[in-house]
C-alpha cells in the first residue's frame, strides 16, 4: 500500500492536488453508447427486454412472468432472518424516519390587504422508484440504501414506491432486501438491474408502471442511465466514487483514523480516503496504521488499490490551512477528529455530511444515526445536498389576484409586457380594467 505524502501550506499548492483528483471522474464514454441503447431497447420492448438482459447478466432461466416479487414472500422473509437482526433493522429505520420527519415542509400563504392571496403548496410526486444494487451477486444485500432512499419518499408522502435490484442466479433476491421492505411496508418490488431496471422505472413496462422520481445508488451503467433521463424524470443525483476527508490534530488516535480512512477505501478501487493534519508525528502512525489494518481485511485487495491511486496523507502548517483545503476538496464525508470540533465547525463551508469529534466514525452516519447517507461527491457538494424529503416533494406557486389588486397594478403589468413585446399578455390584463 502506497497512500501517497502531500504538503498544502496556501492556495498555490491546490492545483495540483485538483488535477489528482479530477483524474477519478474520467468517464467512460463507451457507456454513453451502450446505455443510450438499452434504454431505447426497454422503452420499446418493456418486459421481454427486461428478461432478455437478466437472463443475460443475472439469471439464465430468468422468465418476465418472474420480474414482481409476490407479496408473501416479502413478508415471509422477516421469519427467515435472526429476530436481533430484525430488531436492529427497525431501529435503524425509525432513526432515519425520526431524523427525516423534521424536513418536511408546510404549504404556506400570505394575505394583503386588498384579499390578494400569494403562497406555496407542497405535494409530493405520485410515485416513486428505487434502485437497490444487487452487491456481489446478491450476497451483500445494500440494506441501508433501501432505508436511506425509501424512508424521505414515505415522509414526504409518497403514496406509491416501487423497489428494483437485480435477481440472483437462482432467480431469488436476498431475505434481508425482501425483509427490510417488509419493515418499511414496500410491496412492490421488481426483479431487474442495471441501465435496464432505470429504463424501466422511468418509461413504465407491461409491469412496472413508470415513476416520477428515481433514486437509489448504483454502477457506472445505472449512473449514467440517470444523467441520461434528466428531464425527462426527477433523480436523486449522479452520484460518483465515496470519498472521506478527515481534519485531524495531535488529539486523534491513528488506529481510529486508519480504520475510518478504509471505511471508505474498501467501497471501491476508485474511493478517495485522504487525512488533512499538521501533526507530522500523527501522520507517520496513520501510515503505519493503514499497513497493518488494510492486510487484515477481507477486501485488502480493493482496499489497497483504492489508498494506492486515491489516498492521500497531507500536512499542513496548521488547522486554518487545513479547513482552507477541506473547503476546497469539498468532499462527500467529512470527519473533525479534533480535540474542539464545534469551534471548527462554523468555517466549513462544504462537505455533504460532517461528522464531530473522535467518537463519531463515517459508518455512524451510514447506518444507524439517522441523517440521510446519500451524498454528493465529485466536490458537488458545493452546490447540492444530501438526499432528503424535497427530493420527493414539488412545490407549486399560488397566485390570488383580487379585482383591486389588477385595477392597482394592471397598467404596470402591461407596460412590462409591452417591453418584452407580449401585446397579449398586456391586453390580458387590460381587459379586466375595462
Amino acid at each position: 500500500m502506497n497512500c501517497r505524502a502531500l504538503t498544502y501550506t496556501s492556495r498555490d499548492d491546490w492545483d495540483a492536488i485538483g488535477r489528482w483528483l479530477e483524474r477519478r471522474k474520467d468517464p467512460d464514454t463507451k457507456v454513453d453508447a451502450v446505455v443510450r441503447d438499452t434504454l431505447a431497447d426497454v422503452r420499446e420492448r418493456g418486459d421481454e427486454a427486461l428478461a432478455e438482459y437478466t437472463r443475460k447478466f443475472d439469471c439464465p432461466d430468468f422468465d418476465a412472468a418472474a420480474l414482481r416479487v409476490p407479496g408473501q414472500a416479502i413478508e415471509a422473509a422477516l421469519s427467515g432472518i435472526p429476530a436481533q437482526d430484525v430488531a436492529i433493522l427497525e431501529e435503524a429505520i425509525r432513526r432515519v424516519r425520526d431524523f427525516h420527519l423534521n424536513q418536511k415542509e408546510k404549504s404556506w400563504w400570505v394575505t394583503a390587504a386588498d384579499g390578494t392571496i400569494l403562497g406555496q403548496m407542497v405535494r409530493p410526486v405520485d410515485r416513486v422508484g428505487l434502485y437497490v444494487p444487487g452487491g456481489q451477486g446478491g450476497e451483500t444485500p445494500l440494506i441501508s440504501s433501501l432505508i436511506m432512499n425509501a424512508v424521505p419518499a414515505q415522509v414526504a408522502g409518497v403514496e406509491s414506491i416501487a423497489v428494483t435490484s437485480p435477481p440472483r442466479k437462482d432467480g431469488t433476491l436476498n431475505p434481508y432486501i425482501l425483509a427490510t421492505a417488509a419493515l418499511l411496508g414496500l410491496d412492490e418490488i421488481h426483479l431487474t438491474g442495471s441501465a435496464w431496471a432505470i429504463a424501466a422505472l422511468a418509461y413504465g413496462t407491461e409491469t412496472i408502471a413508470p415513476c416520477d422520481v428515481l433514486a437509489g445508488p448504483g454502477n457506472i451503467f445505472v449512473a449514467t442511465a440517470k444523467s441520461q433521463l434528466i428531464g425527462q424524470v426527477g433523480i436523486d443525483m449522479v452520484a460518483g466514487p465515496s470519498e472521506i476527508v478527515i481534519l485531524a490534530d495531535g488529539s486523534a488516535n491513528p488506529a481510529w483514523l486508519a480504520a475510518d480512512m478504509l471505511s471508505q477505501a474498501e467501497h471501491d478501487p476508485l474511493a478517495a480516503s485522504i487525512l488533512v493534519t499538521p501533526d507530522t508525528d500523527l501522520a507517520a502512525r496513520v501510515r503505519e496504521e493503514l499497513d497493518t489494518q488494510c492486510a487484515a481485511l477481507p477486501r485488502c485487495d480493493i482496499a489497497c488499490k483504492s489508498l494506492d491511486d486515491w489516498g492521500g496523507i497531507v500536512t499542513v502548517p496548521d488547522l486554518a490551512a487545513g479547513t482552507e483545503l477541506v473547503n476546497l476538496l469539498a468532499p462527500e464525508h467529512l470527519e473533525l477528529a479534533v480535540s474542539d470540533p464545534w469551534a471548527m465547525l462554523g468555517s466549513i463551508r462544504h462537505a455533504g455530511a460532517i461528522f464531530m469529534g473522535h467518537n463519531s466514525p463515517e459508518p455512524v452516519g451510514d447506518y444507524f444515526a439517522g441523517p440521510n447517507h446519500v451524498l454528493p461527491t465529485l466536490r458537488t457538494v458545493r452546490f447540492s445536498s444530501a438526499l432528503s424529503v424535497q427530493n420527493f416533494c414539488k412545490k407549486s406557486s399560488v397566485i390570488a389576484a383580487s379585482p383591486s389588486y389588477v385595477a392597482e397594478h394592471g397598467d404596470k403589468i402591461a407596460r412590462l409586457a409591452r417591453l418584452e413585446g407580449l401585446e397579449a399578455h398586456a391586453r390580458s390584463v387590460e381587459q379586466r380594467n375595462k
